[in-house]
């Protein structure tokens, strides 16, 4: 979520932490000779890029169902809060899955209004509902969610506070899945001011669980997404967005700007995906 990229969806109201859902931090861009200030970007522009593609951040459908299936049989119905839904890849995916009303949680109303629509389309009003609401600023009561759920989205509020935070909504014995990014081995890119920049909480697939663990967890299972959760499904559809956004936009030097910025993710992706990539992290309230 850039990551610079990971989304908007992920946006838990801290203007530093809102472009292309990664957190930025307040440093000048320069662009046509002008200087763009990262946290100058308004909601409704970074609303208006994300809206026009399905995916707000790297993952898939079958990796959603794949984590799913690391979680043993509930066996009645459920409830679940889907964390940074954005427009609902996988918050349908989740209603697909279990018998469960569902918790639809993002800060952007464009995005509650994408998860509005496909629930009337899918006939779930019943089932999927929309909330508009900070992560870190939850409006549930305490221990009343089996199943919590973010896919690209932890780290707008991090991860170690992630867990300890959303662990209260979680009743005895619920279960957390999340995507974090993580080190995939030993190697480190080159350049690292990017993912210092932003990605300053990644950290080893082992250190992870054990910040899992610490947080109250009994670590239940994880695994990496593939590339192409980031290549063909989230980057790919990014490419004709990219152009009618522009052409919405011109001679705006804070469109170019975010576009660039997008672009610029996609470059170090490609070059250092071997270095870094999404883990899905699964764990079990203790």
């Amino acid at each position: 979520m850039p990551i610079f990229t990971i989304s908007l969806h992920q946006i838990s109201g801290n203007k530093e932490r809102i472009i292309g859902g990664h957190k930025m931090c307040k440093k000048e861009m320069t662009e046509n000779k002008e200087n763009v200030l990262i946290d100058d970007f308004d909601f409704s522009m970074i609303a208006d890029f994300f809206k026009r593609v399905d995916r707000q951040g790297p993952g898939g459908e079958w990796e959603t169902r794949l984590a799913t299936s690391l979680i043993p049989d509930f066996k009645r119905k459920i409830r679940i809060a889907d964390m940074g839904c954005g427009k609902g890849s996988q918050t349908f995916v989740l209603a697909d899955e279990y018998d469960a009303e569902i918790d639809a949680v993002d800060l952007l109303p464009e995005m509650m209004e994408g998860i509005r629509e496909e629930s009337r389309n899918r006939g779930m009003e019943e089932r999927v509902h929309p909330v508009q609401a900070s992560m870190d600023a939850l409006p549930f009561r305490k221990e009343s969610y089996d199943l919590i759920w973010a896919e690209g989205s932890i780290f707008i509020i991090g991860y170690e506070k992630g867990l300890a935070y959303w662990r209260e909504f979680l009743k005895p014995g619920g279960f957390i899945a999340v995507t974090e990014c993580s080190w995939l081995g030993n190697k480190r890119p080159e350049n690292m001011n990017w993912i210092q920049d932003n990605l300053p909480e990644i950290d080893t697939i082992e250190h992870k669980i054990h910040q899992m663990a610490e947080a109250g967890y009994e670590p239940y299972a994880h695994f990496i997404l593939p590339e192409t959760c980031w290549t063909e499904n989230y980057y790919a559809p990014m490419q004709p967005a990219m152009e009618a956004f522009l052409k919405d936009h011109p001679e705006d030097p804070k469109a170019q700007a975010f576009i660039n910025r997008l672009k610029e993710e996609i470059t170090y992706y490609e070059e250092n995906k071997d270095c870094f990539g999404y883990v899905f992290y699964i764990g079990r309230k203790v």
